[in-house]
């Protein structure tokens, strides 16, 4: 089962009251609904959204509705649910905001149906319910999109997630229009805002795991690009003091310049704040790394003067 498959199953197990599920069912038929023979025809493959949909509108209009299983022809295994709704249609389509009362349609649904919050929020879960999809956050990208055939529509859905600062954005699509969030924690807002617990703790879980993660391998990479730097400067420091060795110029040195010298043949791979704490400790004479650093300063100016 898919994580939206598992978001959508889990979000039409609440309870709504009659406004909120007019708001859900407003959504499903003005992003699922084709209207054919005075006959509204609702799709759906998903058994559960098939009995939310039917409970709502027994519910709330106390009517009964054909069901037809036909062939999915998308390439899906799963059957095509075919609600049919003849009842009292005309009175459901002006409730539900799809007509205005000359049977034209509404660009847009009218302010009682999303007129609270929890409306809103009804509004969307059944945007969500038709067109919604997810990533599931182990597997791929964070990614969350609506698809929504009219512009207005479009528009609409964008205002409405927007007005919780979801930073919403509408694409272009050759059949319609995507709707669409990128980003993690706005992704995870929006399965609150729609009522999907669990799927939240499991995409906050992921998501946690996968910051402690990205943090682990920048502080992986910093240590490791330290050690490569270690590595680098003893090299150098190694290859100078052969130089100087080969030209019989260790006798220039001072002696505690020719002291750093021979700690660094002694432990070549050894940091200088590592070196220091060494020198220190076997010789009793404290020396910072600034101070060891200084020392191999001059045997590099030596070396480079004998190289050239």
């Amino acid at each position: 089962m898919s994580y939206t498959t598992q978001i959508k199953n889990e979000i039409v197990k609440r309870e709504e009251t009659k406004s909120e599920l007019i708001a859900t069912l407003s959504a499903f038929v003005r992003n699922n609904g084709y209207i054919e023979d005075n006959i509204l025809f609702l799709t759906t493959e998903n058994l559960a959204i098939k009995n939310k949909i039917v409970y709502s509108f027994e519910t709330v209009y106390e009517i009964s509705i054909q069901i037809k299983i036909k062939e999915n022809l998308n390439f899906s295994k799963n059957s095509l649910y075919l609600l049919c709704i003849e009842q009292k249609l005309l009175f459901i389509l002006n409730d539900l905001g799809f007509y205005d009362k000359t049977q034209q349609y509404l660009e847009t649904p009218p302010e009682y149906i999303i007129g609270s919050n929890e409306e809103i929020r009804s509004y969307l879960r059944g945007v969500f319910l038709t067109q919604g999809s997810i990533n599931d956050p182990k597997t791929s990208r964070y990614h969350m999109e609506l698809l929504i055939s009219k512009s207005s529509e479009a528009v609409f859905v964008q205002k409405l997630l927007n007005m919780f600062n979801l930073n919403a954005k509408i694409l272009n699509r050759d059949k319609g229009y995507m709707i669409y969030i990128k980003e993690a924690e706005k992704i995870s807002d929006f399965l609150k805002i729609i009522g999907a617990v669990k799927a939240v703790l499991y995409f906050e879980d992921i998501r946690i795991y996968h910051d402690k993660k990205n943090h682990t391998n920048r502080l992986n990479n910093c240590e490791q690009a330290n050690i490569d730097k270690v590595v680098e400067a003893a090299t150098i420091q190694l290859q100078n003091i052969k130089v100087l060795e080969e030209n019989l110029a260790t006798e220039l040195l001072d002696d505690k310049t020719k002291e750093a010298l021979e700690y660094r043949k002694k432990y070549p791979e050894a940091s200088l704040k590592e070196l220091s704490e060494i020198i220190s400790m076997e010789t009793g004479n404290k020396i910072t790394k600034s101070g060891l650093n200084h020392r191999f300063r001059k045997i590099n100016e030596l070396a480079g003067t004998l190289t050239k």
